[in-house]
């Protein structure tokens, strides 16, 4: 049941919007009214209507120009807009360079200071490094000295401890022979 119902809506709706659309071709009353408008153009001014044709032309111009009047103002306007968006475009442009150059230069100065800074530093740097160098040097030299000092003080130890051995031998030797002397003296 509810199909044949959905069916006999649409078939109703599509009878309804057939009915509404204009017909395919136009009525006889379009057709001949269209031919009088071109028989009164053909015809030219002889006829009363002619002048309304001429009048329909002259406000048809009229209307025509007022139209290229207000686009050609609405161009100039258009025109004048860009101009000023290029105008300020361009001020925006020019600031925004000021700007930036400014920015550049604090910076180039910042650093060329900085470089300054560096410079100096690495100055003192190398005379640290030149000092340190040279104490290095005094210190290498010291400690040469200081090693040359010891080893020539260790021969100096084994000499005196050969001296002591032989002044203790001498010594052994002398009393010895003060003991020969003392009991051939007797």
């Amino acid at each position: 049941m509810s199909s044949l119902y959905t069916r006999s809506k649409e078939f109703t709706r599509n009878r309804k919007s057939q009915s509404d659309s204009p017909p395919a071709s136009p009525s006889p009353t379009a057709k001949t009214l269209r031919h009088e408008r071109l028989s009164r153009l053909e015809s030219g001014g002889s006829n009363p209507t002619s002048s309304d044709s001429y009048s329909d032309r002259a406000s048809a111009r009229a209307r025509r120009e007022a139209r290229e009047a207000r686009l050609a103002s609405l161009t100039s306007r258009v025109e004048e807009d860009t101009n000023r968006d290029y105008k300020k475009l361009y001020e925006s442009a020019l600031t925004e360079n000021q700007k930036l150059k400014t920015k550049l230069q604090e910076a180039q100065l910042e650093l060329a200071d900085i470089k300054s800074k560096l410079e100096k530093m690495a100055q003192q740097k190398q005379e640290k490094s030149s000092d340190r160098s040279s104490v290095l040097e005094m210190e290498k030299r010291e400690r040469r000295a200081l090693e040359r000092k010891m080893s020539e003080m260790e021969e100096e130890m084994k000499v005196l401890t050969e001296l002591k051995s032989d002044n203790q031998r001498l010594k052994d030797e002398n009393g010895a022979l003060i003991r020969v002397i003392s009991k051939l003296s007797k």
